[in-house]
């Protein structure tokens, strides 16, 4: 069996779900194929919860209707791909998910409760996966594709970590497997990004998770390969929307990926990895709009070094400075409370750098940011935020590299080793 993942950017449209469809009836055998929102979905529903959880109900059903709109021009775009198939498995994907609209929007305006935002999160977001598949299914089906739909609600069991869960191997195994055991076709159409608790609660795996999905699919089905489809040639050097001159890497090795991943490299989920390197499975990166190109393969040991620098740029960041109010020394005591602070509120750390009395930190920005300084403030300490931030990481930099990145007034905190340098600075 084969694992394919394709990504929001690669089911936005008509066209791109089309175009999956080619890719899927080239390949013989077993195919399991993880889907995420379509397009900016994710987004979308995010500003939804945001209105939902004001206790704006009006402006969240708004959204809501804007968000099926955007799904039914796709399914209606769907109808004209072609006249040499079926519509009965798009006519029955527009009533189902009609009833996922409706069922959401009825969740909306039903509950009164609103006050745990990460939970309502994974009960709101983990619809847009939920609904891409149902489409995408309804369309293979339409093209003479015979596949099952699976609700990996139903197959993966997680903690109740809401927003970032972690899926229980053992459990999710026999479910998984037993679900795809129990059916004569050879397609299987699955949502990345979500789960469920034992209790049957929603969860969702932490966003890009659709990678971890395709890659925990791999690990419990014993896949031959996983392949991600994106919208470019494979891993490159640099993101080409900011670098002018990226180029495409052929090969990574398993760790390779991971410190990339780990730096910030949208290409990867950082959970992905590590299921695939304990089996061995090679993974694929390989470009939507075409499929016979090598792409980058992923692996244990690779033919040729990497060979060019890299370049990774992070975001949105926050960059948080800590002291201790009497001037102590930042120490393993005060690590521990105030790490054990920033977990408690959810807050991912990219960047650790310390000195005698300050502890300056770079954090994702965050829902939460804003209570995590204020309890970190009542546990006696001093925090400055500094905003509109972002992190570049630069492997393999040369002298050039250096002095263009490393340097200049708009950097707050400066990192080094022989082959890496790391930079906050202030958003350009």
């Amino acid at each position: 069996m084969k694992i394919y993942k394709f990504g929001g950017a690669s089911v936005r449209s008509a066209e791109g779900v089309a175009n999956l469809c080619r890719i899927v009836k080239g390949e013989q055998g077993a195919l399991f194929i993880v889907v995420s929102a379509m397009g900016k979905t994710t987004n979308a529903l995010e500003l939804v919860l945001e209105d939902f959880i004001g206790g704006n109900t009006a402006s969240a059903l708004d959204r809501l209707h804007e968000i099926e709109q955007y799904h039914r021009e796709i399914m209606a775009g769907l109808l004209h791909q072609g006249e040499d198939f079926s519509a009965d498995g798009i006519s029955a994907g527009t009533n189902r998910v009609g009833a996922l609209f409706s069922e959401l929007g009825g969740l909306l305006a039903a509950a009164s409760k609103r006050d745990d935002y990460d939970s309502w999160y994974d009960r709101i977001v983990s619809y847009g996966e939920l609904i891409s598949t149902t489409i995408v299914s309804g369309y293979l089906a339409a093209q003479g594709v015979p596949n099952r739909w699976l609700d990996m609600r139903r197959c993966f069991v997680t903690d109740s970590r809401h927003r970032e869960a972690n899926i229980n191997v053992d459990r999710s195994t026999l479910l998984l497997r037993q679900a795809v055991d129990a059916f004569p076709e050879q397609v299987f159409v699955a949502q990345g990004f979500i789960g469920a608790t034992p209790g049957g609660c929603p969860t969702t795996l932490g966003r890009e998770g659709s990678d971890y999905s395709a890659a925990m699919a791999g690990y419990i089905l014993g896949a031959d390969s996983v392949t991600i489809w994106k919208d470019v040639e494979g891993v490159l050097n640099a993101d080409p929307r900011l670098f002018s001159d990226a180029v495409h890497i052929p090969q990574l090795t398993y760790l390779d990926a991971i410190e990339l991943a780990y730096s910030g490299a949208q290409v990867i989920h950082p959970k992905t990895i590590k299921p695939l390197q304990n089996k061995g499975i090679p993974l694929y990166v390989k470009p939507f709009l075409a499929p016979d190109h090598a792409g980058t393969l992923i692996c244990g040991r690779i033919d040729t070094p990497i060979g060019v620098p890299i370049l990774i740029l992070k975001k949105d960041q926050v960059l948080l400075t800590i002291r201790s109010r009497d001037f102590s020394f930042v120490l393993e005591e005060k690590f521990a409370t105030i790490f054990s602070l920033l977990e408690r509120f959810r807050i991912k750390t990219n960047l650790i750098h310390n000195s005698a009395v300050n502890l300056s930190l770079c954090v994702d920005n965050s829902w939460h940011i804003d209570e995590a300084i204020e309890a970190l403030r009542e546990a006696g300490f001093d925090v400055m935020k500094a905003e509109n931030m972002e992190l570049l990481t630069v492997r393999g930099y040369t002298d050039e590299l250096w002095r263009k990145y490393a340097r200049g007034p708009q950097v707050f905190v400066r990192q080094a080793t022989q082959s890496t340098v790391r930079v906050v600075r202030k958003r350009s």
